[in-house]
């Protein structure tokens, strides 16, 4: 048994009817690599049942203290059921890319069953008209609480479950998994009533250590030294979010974002960044609702050990980054949100990511469930000014392909959770040469995702132009200089 960490309960006590908070995704996988072409249902089954013990999080539940008096626990289930979790769906003919992202958007906006392990995993079959991909193909859509997991400990997951090659592997250890005896409620009582005890003591050497390095970053942004998060406009995905969701999928050329990223000299997220940033511009100028004041990205980073192996729950802080969307041009606007991100880094680094994780520790469980319930009822969002206007998160993925029962995996896409004051998700990933990028919306907020994921496109080709005319332009300069030189 384990008891969840105070990050990983804000994504439990934020949770609403209209705001589930799992994150997912959509892969797309090919069975002509599998055994006589064909993965059955009962396969699936059968592997995630002897692989269970590989993923621990697979067969957990939630534990929760009696009125919330302190953070809930995670408890090995004696009782897994499989078929339970795994749904088998099928789309109607013709089988297209829209009745897909309809179908996955249907998904992600219901909640997870909190009286069993939180995680649902669906095979969608009929998937024969989808441009790109071969005839027989199908999805895999998972939904894991936020709770639980982030994208890092995610990618753990999804490797214990798939293989590197089409050969299904066999796995050890099975039989070590063992359940845990669930507490009973005067025990949760008892716990909680000690650790809350010695919750104040702790919070003395939390400040004792940390308020060093806020009071320095403080002063550091006033001086001028460093640059403390931009102030964020309200925009349409700000508010209340309803209960209907909707998803697209763009992939584009990780090699061009890669000579992108080289010419102007900032990072591939910096890249997706402007992507993004040029996108969300042109939506809204089409929309007669872009602010002056640029949007804001809150961007998660992963603060994980990069050499110890990856567990699950959340180990991410939040840095907000400028998308300069007040700069119409493309190449200007990604030079500036290098700078931007720079910025965020060194001022998240001031702080420090551990005292940042840690600060969530010390809000109590009950006022963090009756606060977030009583924003939900009175429609906070709507008026209150908003923190940021949009998540892009990018965690990159494998650069060689991957199998799931002999099913090699084509392309596949993040979901993520919309709450209320954001309701627009970026889960941005790569994989084999590509960028992937999710787009989970409030269907109020977003009910043209299509047209958001043209604009995607139209993003990275006008960012592409302007960032390959600037090289030749360069190019032509340094040719003129040599022949004046010789």
């Amino acid at each position: 048994m384990q008891q969840v960490s105070g990050l990983d309960a804000t994504f439990l006590f934020l949770e609403t009817q209209n705001a589930p908070m799992h994150i997912g995704s959509v892969g797309i996988f090919d069975p002509s690599t599998a055994p006589d072409g064909i993965v059955r249902f009962k396969r699936i089954i059968q592997t995630v049942e002897e692989r269970a013990h590989l993923a621990p999080y697979l067969r957990q539940r939630l534990v929760e203290v009696p009125f919330n008096a302190d953070f809930p626990y995670w408890v090995r289930d004696e009782s897994f059921d499989p078929e339970f979790h795994i749904r088998h769906i099928a789309l109607p003919k013709p089988g297209d890319w829209r009745q897909l992202c309809i179908q996955v958007a249907r998904l992600q906006a219901r909640a997870l069953d909190r009286s069993r392990p939180l995680w649902e995993l669906y095979i969608i079959e009929g998937l024969d008209n989808v441009e790109g991909i071969p005839p027989g193909c199908f999805a895999m859509v998972t939904k894991l609480h936020h709770a639980a997991i982030d994208g890092v400990s995610s990618q753990a997951i999804a490797a214990a479950l798939c293989d590197a090659t089409p050969e299904i592997r066999e796995v050890e250890g099975a039989e070590e998994w063992q359940a845990d005896t669930p507490p009973t409620p005067f025990e949760l009582t008892a716990m909680a009533i000690e650790h809350n005890a010695t919750r104040p003591w702790r919070y003395l050497e939390f400040l004792q250590k940390s308020v060093p390095a806020w009071t320095s970053a403080m002063d550091a942004a006033m001086s001028g030294a460093l640059k403390p998060p931009p102030s964020v406009p309200r925009t349409r995905f700000n508010q209340v979010v309803s209960p209907h969701r909707v998803f697209e999928g763009v992939s584009l050329s990780l090699e061009k974002i890669k000579a992108i990223k080289t010419e102007v000299g900032g990072t591939v997220n910096d890249v997706v960044l402007a992507i993004c940033a040029g996108a969300l511009r042109n939506y809204l100028l089409e929309k007669d609702e872009l602010p002056e004041q640029s949007l804001v990205s809150m961007c998660p980073v992963n603060v994980r050990d990069p050499n110890a192996v990856a567990s699950t729950g959340n180990q991410v802080v939040s840095m907000s980054v400028s998308l300069h969307t007040d700069i119409a041009d493309a190449k200007e606007r990604l030079q500036t949100i290098c700078t931007s991100t720079r910025d965020a880094k060194e001022y998240t680094n001031a702080i420090g990511a551990k005292a940042m994780m840690e600060m969530a520790e010390f809000i109590p469980m009950e006022l963090g469930v009756l606060g977030a319930r009583v924003a939900a009822e009175q429609g906070i969002a709507n008026f209150a000014t908003p923190e940021f206007n949009t998540v892009i998160t990018n965690v990159p993925g494998p650069s060689v392909p991957f199998f799931s029962n002999g099913a090699k995996h084509i392309r596949g896409w993040g979901t993520g959770p919309c709450v209320d004051g954001n309701g627009l998700f970026h889960s941005v990933g790569s994989y084999c040469g590509e960028i992937n990028i999710g787009v989970t919306c409030c269907r109020v907020m977003m009910p043209d995702p299509s047209r958001y994921a043209d604009l995607l496109r139209e993003s990275f080709a006008e960012l592409e132009a302007a960032v390959n005319k600037g090289a030749k332009k360069q190019t032509r300069k340094k040719k003129r200089t040599n022949r004046k030189q010789n």
